[in-house]
C-alpha cells in the first residue's frame, strides 16, 4: 500500500511538471577559450591541483543527464553547443551570435577578462565555470552573471579558518612574481586579519634560470630564519609551490597552492554520493574530475533545475529562477546563489592531492544566517553594486 502510495504522488508530481513547462525546449551555449595553454600537454603532465584538466563540455553533459529523469518527465529539453574562441572579440561576437540565435543561458570557460567582456555584451544568464577573479564579484559585477567556481577570497577565507581552528597563528606567506599573484596575496593577507592570525613575514619567491637570482627560488632560504606555524604559499603558475612541502627550513605545513589547497572538488572525496559522480565522470572522460568540472557539472544540473520550474523557454525567466534555485551538489548540503554577487554558496574541501583533509566552512565558526556566507564577500559588505 505504501509503495503504490508512493508511486502515485511521484506520477502526480511528474504530472503537474509536465503541464507547467509545456514542452519547453532550452538552448545552452558553452563558449571555452581555444587551446588554452593549461590544456597543452606540458602543463596537464605538471598539473597543480585544481588544474583544469579540459573542456567542461562533458561535465555540464553529465549534469543535464543527471536531471534527465524529470526533465524528460516534464516535457523539457536542454540541448548544449560547444564554441572555441581564440581572442576575446572572438568571445564576445560568439555570445552576440548565440544570444540572436535564440540561446536562453551562457555558459563560460574563459579567463576573467573574457568573462567580463562577454557578461557586458549580453543580456542573457550568463555562468561562470571558472575565473576566479575577485572583481568579478565585486567592481565588475553584474546582475545577469552567476558564479559557479570559487571566488580567490572563497579560497583564502577556506584556508585562513582551517588554521584559525588549529590555532596555528603564525604564518609565513611566500609570493609569487606571477601578474595575479599580487592581488591573490593582498586577498590571502585580509583573510588572515580577518581570522586573527599573525602575518609574520612576506616574502617573494621567483624561479629564474639567473645565477644571481637562484636564492629567490630556494625554499630552505626563503623559510630560514623566522618563527612560524604555517606557510602559506602563492603561486598561480604552481611549479614553485608544488616543490615546497618538507623543503621549508622548520618543519611546517604547508597550505595556498601547495601541500594543502581549498578547492571545489577533490576526485577522492568520499561522502554524500562524492565517490559515485567522480566515477561517472572518470568513466565518460577517462581522467579525474577536477573542481572547474565539478562547476561544470553544477551548472547543468541548476540549468535543469530552473528551467523545470518555467512554463516556456525565456532567458529573463531563467535568469529569475537561478536567483532562487537550490541545487544538490553532492556536498552534503543545498546550494543557492547569494542574491547580492550571484555566487554559488558551498562548502570546499580542503586537500593535499590525496583525499580531503577537512572542509570549510570549519566546524564552529558562525554566521547570523548561514555559515556557509563566511566563505567570501557578506551581504552587509556591500561590494557588489550590480544588484538585480
Amino acid at each position: 500500500m505504501r509503495a503504490a502510495f508512493h508511486r502515485s504522488l511521484i506520477a502526480t508530481a511528474l504530472a503537474l511538471a509536465a503541464t507547467a513547462s509545456q514542452a519547453a525546449a532550452w538552448k545552452l551555449t558553452l563558449i571555452e577559450q581555444a587551446d588554452p595553454p593549461a590544456w597543452q600537454r606540458q602543463q596537464l603532465e605538471r598539473a597543480y591541483l585544481g588544474h583544469s584538466g579540459g573542456s567542461l563540455k562533458p561535465a555540464i553533459a553529465l549534469g543535464l543527464e543527471d536531471a534527465q529523469f524529470e526533465t524528460q518527465a516534464a516535457q523539457t529539453t536542454l540541448r548544449l553547443q560547444t564554441e572555441a574562441s581564440p581572442s576575446l572579440e572572438a568571445a564576445r561576437e560568439a555570445a552576440r551570435q548565440a544570444e540572436k540565435a535564440g540561446a536562453q543561458a551562457l555558459l563560460l570557460d574563459l579567463p576573467a577578462d573574457w568573462v567580463r567582456a562577454v557578461a557586458g555584451a549580453v543580456k542573457l544568464p550568463v555562468l561562470n565555470l571558472s575565473a576566479r577573479d575577485q572583481a568579478l564579484r565585486e567592481r565588475d559585477c553584474l546582475p545577469q552573471l552567476f558564479h559557479l567556481i570559487a571566488s580567490e577570497r572563497m579560497r583564502a577565507d577556506a584556508l585562513a579558518q582551517a588554521l584559525a581552528s588549529r590555532k596555528w597563528g603564525q604564518v609565513l606567506l611566500l609570493s609569487g612574481s606571477a601578474p595575479e599573484d599580487a592581488a591573490r596575496s593582498q586577498i590571502a593577507q585580509q583573510a588572515l586579519q580577518r581570522y586573527g592570525l599573525k602575518l609574520v613575514a612576506q616574502r617573494p619567491f621567483k624561479l629564474s634560470t639567473d645565477p644571481r637570482e637562484r636564492q629567490l627560488a630556494n625554499p630552505l632560504l626563503l623559510t630560514g630564519g623566522l618563527a612560524y606555524d604555517v606557510v602559506w604559499v602563492v603561486d598561480s603558475e604552481g611549479e614553485f609551490a608544488r616543490s615546497l612541502p618538507f623543503n621549508s627550513a622548520s618543519p611546517r605545513p604547508v597550505v595556498g597552492d601547495g601541500g594543502v589547497v581549498a578547492l571545489e572538488w577533490q576526485a577522492q572525496y568520499e561522502r554524500y554520493g562524492a565517490p559515485q559522480l567522480s566515477r561517472r565522470f572518470q568513466k565518460a572522460t577517462g581522467r579525474g574530475m577536477q573542481a572547474t568540472d565539478w562547476a561544470g557539472w553544477v551548472a547543468g544540473r541548476a540549468l535543469a533545475n530552473a528551467a523545470l520550474t518555467l512554463r516556456s523557454a525565456d532567458a529573463q525567466a531563467l535568469r529569475q529562477a537561478l536567483g532562487s534555485v537550490s541545487v544538490d551538489g553532492a556536498k552534503g548540503v543545498a546550494l543557492q546563489f547569494r542574491p547580492w554577487d550571484r555566487q554559488l554558496r558551498q562548502p570546499l574541501l580542503l586537500s593535499d592531492g590525496q583525499g580531503v583533509q577537512a572542509l570549510a566552512p570549519a566546524e564552529g565558526v558562525l554566521h547570523p544566517r548561514n555559515a556557509l556566507d563566511t566563505l567570501g564577500a557578506d551581504e552587509p559588505e556591500k561590494l557588489c553594486k550590480g544588484q538585480p
